[in-house]
């Protein structure tokens, strides 16, 4: 017959083991990558750790003309600035759009004030560039700028894993040169370039398509995808693009 000592023994590894095993499978769900849906434009559904955040939803006006809205659900939503093609609220969840530091369903989220045009916001204002951490991944969204970094919003982004960044050019989005720019200063290791048109233009759009920014990066590995990607914890040193459809 066992001694108590020997009964309580087992009892106690049994417990820490359990107790082991759910820490290992909350650490999984925190740190098991991501799932990222394209909508077109610069709308992107990012799913993983147990949240959902919606970038930049729109209404399919100007250069998203023909698209299908984004009317989903989402635990927040980040907008580049509430023009109707990069903050329309079409979708559900906790919609920001101002900076500042917010935390929300376990996200820790930033955001940083930055001009939306080349001439210092004065004809678009200024747009919000948001940083925060999903499934192990640091993530970077600057979907809505055209404005060079200054230093303090490089160490505030700093290496990000995933960057978000417009290429399509015009008068409020980076185009492919000035994009390769900032994706060169930031050195992430998976670039997803949004706001830039397939095919023909819509009439009153100002943008181009994504190969002046795949020319700008030449050398730079380039994965065309669909319209959904799953990324790992773990991407690696990079750079690599991720086209998606």
């Amino acid at each position: 017959m066992p001694s108590l000592f020997k009964v309580l023994s087992t009892r106690s590894l049994s417990a820490a083991s359990a107790v082991g095993l759910v820490l290992s499978s909350a650490s999984s769900a925190i740190a098991g990558g991501v799932t990222i849906t394209s909508y077109g434009h610069s709308a992107l559904l990012i799913q993983g750790g147990g949240q959902s955040v919606l970038l930049n939803p729109f209404k399919a006006v100007g250069c998203a003309a023909g698209l299908r809205e984004p009317r989903v659900n989402a635990t927040v939503i980040l907008a580049s600035s509430e023009l109707a093609d990069e903050g329309a609220q079409v979708a559900s969840g906790r919609f920001l759009v101002q900076p500042g530091s917010y935390r929300i369903g376990g996200l820790n989220l930033e955001g940083f004030a930055a001009p939306h045009d080349r001439l210092g916001g004065r004809r678009f204002g200024q747009a919000t560039l948001w940083r925060w951490q999903q499934g192990g991944l640091q993530f970077a969204h600057l979907g809505g700028s055209a404005a060079s970094l200054s230093g303090e919003d490089k160490v505030l982004l700093g290496r990000p894993d995933v960057l978000i960044i417009g290429v399509g050019g015009g008068a409020k989005v980076y185009d492919g040169a000035e994009a390769a720019q900032v994706v060169n200063a930031l050195n992430p290791r998976r670039v997803i370039p949004v706001q830039y048109v397939s095919g023909a233009a819509p009439s009153d759009c100002d943008q181009t398509g994504v190969q002046p920014f795949l020319d700008a990066m030449a050398g730079t590995p380039v994965k065309q995808t669909g319209t959904t990607i799953s990324l790992p914890s773990d991407l690696g040193d990079g750079p690599v693009i991720e086209v998606m459809r």
